[in-house]
């Protein structure tokens, strides 16, 4: 049975030579990895690019969707993306509707009349779900 040698392999890396502290031209393989390593981070930053699904544009209406999602899921009615499960926090959904509403008092006047009807719509379906949960 023929013994096989095991071991490693010495590369020296450094950028000099260190006969004559010169810079040393650079070979066919260590270009080659050199690229290798700058062109790593931005294939997989491609990659996972490619995995997200774009994101809507930001408007006030996906704002106002946002916020509304937010309250919704502290109401415990949908259930959480990073854990799956459906827990109720009503502080916290009571603040996030006392913020949509403050959203509507400082904006009223400068919203259009679509704006302002799905803003007003939201706020009294967050309210309605809200008082069902505390009653």
């Amino acid at each position: 049975m023929a013994e096989e040698e095991k071991g490693f392999v010495v590369k020296d890396k450094r950028t000099f030579s260190s006969e004559t502290g010169e810079p040393r031209p650079e070979g066919p393989e260590e270009a080659k990895e050199k690229a290798d390593k700058r062109e790593a981070p931005a294939r997989e930053s491609e990659s996972a690019a490619e995995e997200q699904a774009p994101f809507p544009e930001v408007n006030f209406a996906t704002f106002v969707f946002s916020l509304s999602s937010s309250a919704i899921l502290h109401l415990g009615e949908i259930p959480d993306p990073t854990t799956g499960t459906k827990k109720k926090n009503l502080p916290m959904a009571k603040q996030t509707i006392d913020i949509l509403a403050m959203l509507e008092e400082k904006t009223k006047g400068n919203l259009t009349s679509d704006e302002g009807e799905f803003l007003k719509n939201i706020l009294y379906d967050l309210r309605m779900r809200y008082v069902k949960e505390i009653g």
